[in-house]
Parts: structure tokens; sequence; C-alpha cells
């Protein structure tokens, strides 16, 4: 049985939502927590952007966890630490925030092991599951960000992940090839993290922006947090340097430190640590709730978990790591 498709890939259909979002230089800073009241909604499909471990909107996250919107849907794109998040919403009496996954890496953490928690999640056969690559995802944000319903490949023709996923083969008519035809993935929404925002949302990225060029034009709705925010006259004074430009964005989340435990290129290390303490707390169910409340529900805020975790004593310490000094 071919899975279904989470998402729906037609480009007439999202073209015609991208033509009422208003593209007028109005501010768009917000709280984190209005952010996600204002533009999550239960059901909703939700892409993260980052990779791995590597500049997550690890706060927006967080608040994901706070208010519980239901049944979502979420893309797997190198998902680690981030998808540990979205697991940890689904605890027994707490109802089901992730129902459905687009999977290309999710529940590892890289080098640092398997999430005991999200691997319970998924074992447990209450999330739906589409098998994809990497490739594939990346292929199909950039699918939507050029508005054409799907992008062809060779990519794993053949394999397991194919018989479990849900692109198509078709026959190219110029060459008669066989190929696979991967479907536009429009999130309802992208959150994504950066280094520098101004109060319209036009975004710089310092590094390695991975897919986030192609998932800030291809969500339906995108919450942005950053570093910083900077002058409008910033911007404009090397518009080359902006990444995402205002009109993709619905809401800016000033938020130093957002992509703790993660890390910023350029600004701090991850904690290494902090993220082994995730792998342990998880494996007793009952010490993870309690962590879970501690460290994150009955925070406030963001900068509560920092302070939780070390406060501005350990967050000197990332950044001198990252920074070699």
């Amino acid at each position: 049985m071919v899975p279904q498709l989470f998402a729906d890939p037609s480009t007439l259909r999202a073209r015609e939502h991208f033509q009422q979002k208003d593209r007028t230089l109005t501010s768009k800073v917000m709280s984190v927590a209005d952010a996600v009241r204002r533009w999550v909604r239960p059901g909703d499909y939700v892409a993260v952007g980052g990779f791995g471990v590597n500049r997550i909107p690890t706060a927006v996250c967080h608040e994901l966890l706070r208010q519980r919107p239901q049944n979502l849907a979420i893309a797997g794109h190198t998902a680690t630490h981030d998808f540990q998040l979205a697991c940890a919403g689904n605890l027994t009496g707490r109802g089901r925030l992730v129902a459905r996954v687009d999977a290309a890496y999710i529940v590892g953490l890289e080098a640092r092991g398997l999430s005991p928690h999200a691997r319970r999640v998924m074992e447990s056969g209450e999330v739906e599951v589409c098998e994809w690559t990497n490739y594939h995802l990346a292929a199909r944000f950039r699918a939507a960000a050029i508005g054409v319903p799907f992008i062809p490949t060779h990519s794993s023709l053949g394999t397991d992940t194919q018989r479990r996923g849900a692109g198509q083969e078709i026959t190219c008519p110029f060459t008669g090839e066989n190929l696979l035809a991967l479907p536009a993935l429009y999130p309802d929404v992208g959150i994504i993290h950066v280094h520098e925002a101004d109060i319209y949302g036009n975004c710089r990225i310092k590094g390695v922006n991975v897919a986030d060029n192609d998932l800030a034009r291809a969500a339906r709705r995108l919450i942005v947090s950053c570093e910083r925010l900077i002058p409008h006259e910033e911007i404009r004074r090397d518009p080359t340097a902006t990444a995402i430009p205002f009109f993709c964005v619905d809401a800016v989340c000033e938020v130093p430190f957002g992509s703790y435990p993660g890390n910023m290129a350029g600004e701090y290390f991850s904690d290494e640590e902090h993220l082994r303490h995730w792998l342990r707390v998880e494996e007793d169910l009952e010490a993870f709730k309690k962590f879970l409340d501690e460290a994150i529900l009955s925070q406030p805020d963001f900068d509560g978990y920092l302070n939780y975790c070390g406060g501005l004593k350990r967050l000197r310490e990332l950044r001198r790591q990252e920074l070699l000094i």
C-alpha cells in the first residue's frame, strides 16, 4: 500500500494563498507565545528549519510543547533534538502533538545516539509514517519554492525507501527514462531560527542554510526567531546578505541563544553535556515527565530554560567553544 501524502502539492492552491499575504512593511515582532498561538493550528503540517542540532528554533519548539496544538504533521528532515521535543508532546494523558511524520532522519541524534522517547513514540504505532530521503525533502521544498507540483529525480528508485514512500514513478517524455516524481511540499507552518532579522522579517543567516531558503518560500505561514533584531537601515546597507525576505515572514521573535542546546554558527557551540542528559533522562518515562515539567513546562519562557541549564555562565562557555577562545 502506497502511503498517502500529508501535504497538498498543488501549486495553484498554494498560489491562491500566497497572493493573499500582506506585502507591506509592517512590524511583525511578537513574543514566541503569541506567534505560536496566532499561526500554528491543530492538524497543521509543520516544518522546522536548521539541520541536526545546527541552528534549530528550540524556543519555538518549546512553545509548541506548552500550547500543544494537536495532531501535527512533521517534516523529518534530519530532525534530531527538534524531533525529541515534538515527541515529548506525545505523552500519556497529555494528548498527541505528532500524528504524522514525513521521515528522512528522525529518532537519532547523529553520533550522540538514539532518543529513547522518540523511539518509544515511533514504535507505538500512534504516528503515521511516510518515508523519504533527506534529498527528497529538500527537493520537495525546492519544488514548492519555485512553483512546480513535482521535481523528477533518479534518487531511491528500486529501494525500500521508495516502496515505503509516496513518490510516483514516471517516464521522462524526452528520454523515456524511468524517474521518480517528488511532490512539492508546502508546509502550513515553517519555523526557522536565524542570526539577524529586522522588524519586518528580512533575515540574515551566517554559515550553511541547508534548505531554509526554500522552506521559507514554501511555507504558507512562517515564524522566524532570531538571535537579535537589527535596524532596517542595516538590512538596506547590504541587501545581498538577506537570505529570507520580509514578504515570506509572518512573525519575528527575538530570542537570544534561541537554538540552545543546538549550535549557532559564529555564536555558540552545542551543549553536548545537556544533550547527553536528555538521552539519559528519556530512558525512564516518569523521570522524563518530571524533567519536562521542571525544565520547560513550568518555565514562563525560554529564558527560564536557559537559567535552568546553567544561565549566562554556561552560555558564555559555549560561546568561547564556538569562537575557540
